[in-house]
């Protein structure tokens, strides 16, 4: 996002900052609103290019946001809509990406809230290597044939009763709503958000051979004080690196692994 839907995304996480601080809000509900919003706008297109004009007056787009979802959402949910209408936008489709995001940013805090957001974190990472390794089950997932009750029973079938329902709901909600990502992008931008709730950074570590937890801790302490901030580690376990370690924060490969010391001898002989 660029300009004025920086600035308005800015605002709206602040707004969703307060609300979740209160113990009282509900996370998982406003979540769940925020999602629904966001699949209203990102369907009726002149509705959302309406609330978005910048020739209308905010509060009158406001007005109009809250007579439409007045009573289908929560006081909280419609408040933080109207807010976020009121600001200006660059381009009427960052709107809806942000109504996203803090849709799941509010899920991702509901799982804080719960103490469960490293399990989330993992599973986020373990479903998304998962994916990588089968061409089928991507081919499932990402079919634009199938429908979205479909793809909601499949995950159901790998992911209930297995990994959390934050988790679940996440991965389901990239899955069956997309909006024109990939699946690889939709989850890591879930684990960046999932970082991002304390303050830290993701950073992807592969590894020949599992790493111990005292070298997991020595790497998250070295990451951290080269990148002045916390890291997640998400680890990958895959023979093919020979030996050594490749880690990614990113954009960012620091490849240090025996496999690119190899590839890179051969470059240059090549050359």
């Amino acid at each position: 996002m660029n300009g004025a839907s920086r600035e308005a995304l800015a605002t709206a996480r602040e707004r969703l900052d307060a609300l979740t601080d209160n113990t009282s809000a509900d996370a998982q509900k406003l979540a769940g609103e925020l999602a629904a919003v966001t699949a209203l706008l990102d369907r009726e297109v002149s509705l959302r290019r309406v609330i978005t004009d910048p020739a209308q007056a905010g509060e009158a787009k406001a007005e109009l946001a809250q007579r439409l979802l007045g009573g289908q959402v929560g006081g909280e949910t419609l408040d933080l809509v109207s807010g976020m209408v009121r600001s200006r936008w660059s381009q009427s489709r960052d709107l809806v990406d942000a109504l996203e995001e803090l849709a799941d940013t509010a899920e991702l805090t509901g799982a804080q809230q719960a103490g469960v957001l490293d399990n989330v974190e993992d599973e986020l990472f373990r479903f998304g290597r998962i994916v990588a390794s089968s061409t089928e089950l991507r081919a499932a997932l990402t079919d634009r044939s199938a429908t979205a009750s479909a793809k909601g029973q499949l995950l159901g079938s790998l992911l209930g009763g297995k990994a959390n329902a934050v988790t679940e709901r996440l991965v389901t909600r990239l899955v069956t709503h997309p909006r024109g990502r990939s699946l690889e992008s939709g989850l890591e931008s879930l684990s960046t958000l999932a970082a991002a709730r304390r303050n830290r950074m993701v950073a992807t570590v592969t590894t020949a051979v599992p790493l111990t937890d005292v070298q997991k801790q020595r790497l998250g302490a070295v990451l951290a004080k080269l990148y002045g901030r916390q890291m997640h580690l998400n680890l990958d376990v895959d023979p093919a690196v020979l030996g050594g370690i490749a880690v990614r924060v990113g954009d960012e490969v620091i490849d240090g692994s025996l496999a690119e010391r190899l590839a890179e001898v051969s470059r240059r002989m090549a050359g």
